[in-house]
């Protein structure tokens, strides 16, 4: 499988991309792909690291995996293409975007204008079965985002850290949070934001304060 990788991430990764994890991630994943639907698309799997710049990343964001449904999964972390209907999760998240900041409600799901300001939008496992949720679990992603995570923290500082939800806050873990600035809250799917784990967390405010107090440009959201 050739990666779709810019050449500033290739290289800070170029390690993990020898491991003999990854090799057989790679054969497995490829594979997959080639007999049967899977998401998102093959030239997307590493979207988040082609519009977040390294020398530019501010904030991570830490998802799942891919949704499972036809089409939904864009390589962004509870982001989907503007065509397709907002998921439920992300529906959440773009209230609490709202309520927080007082931004107008948008009704669109692409999440690219976030990467492109240094966000980025990091899901556990890079890639998924359609409707099998989870079923590229356990094959090495999770070994790869772990040390995505781990590099981060020894070349750069002052990186916000959001993790939402319990599988989020298992990378706790690998943060420096001497260095950086690391918020936890419920995840935003209705299951937790219903039972009040997600709703007034305040942390697209929190997080632009602090980038703020580090002389760092503020996220438009």
């Amino acid at each position: 499988m050739k990666r779709v990788l810019n050449d500033e991430w290739e290289k800070i990764l170029s390690t993990q991309f020898k491991r003999s994890y990854f090799k057989k991630l790679e054969n497995k994943i490829y594979n997959d792909y080639k007999i049967q639907k899977c998401y998102p698309n093959i030239n997307d799997i590493f979207k988040a690291f082609n519009l977040c710049k390294f020398n530019e990343l501010k904030v991570v964001i830490i998802g799942q995996d891919p949704y499972h449904g036809c089409n939904e999964a864009n390589g962004l972390a509870f982001s989907v293409n503007n065509e397709v209907r907002i998921p439920p999760s992300l529906k959440n998240i773009l209230k609490e975007v709202k309520t927080d900041i007082g931004k107008t409600l948008i009704n669109y799901g692409d999440l690219s204008k976030w990467s492109t300001q240094g966000v980025l939008l990091l899901n556990s496992i890079l890639t998924v079965k359609e409707n099998q949720p989870m079923s590229h679990k356990d094959l090495g992603w999770e070994i790869f985002t772990n040390e995505v995570i781990k590099i981060i923290c020894e070349k750069s500082s002052n990186i916000v850290f959001l993790l939402w939800g319990s599988n989020a806050k298992k990378k706790i873990k690998y943060i420096n949070k001497e260095k950086n600035f690391v918020l936890i809250s419920g995840h935003p799917s209705p299951l937790s934001a219903n039972r009040g784990y997600w709703f007034n967390n305040k942390h697209f405010s929190k997080t632009n304060n602090y980038l703020i107090s580090k002389s760092k440009t503020p996220i438009i959201w």
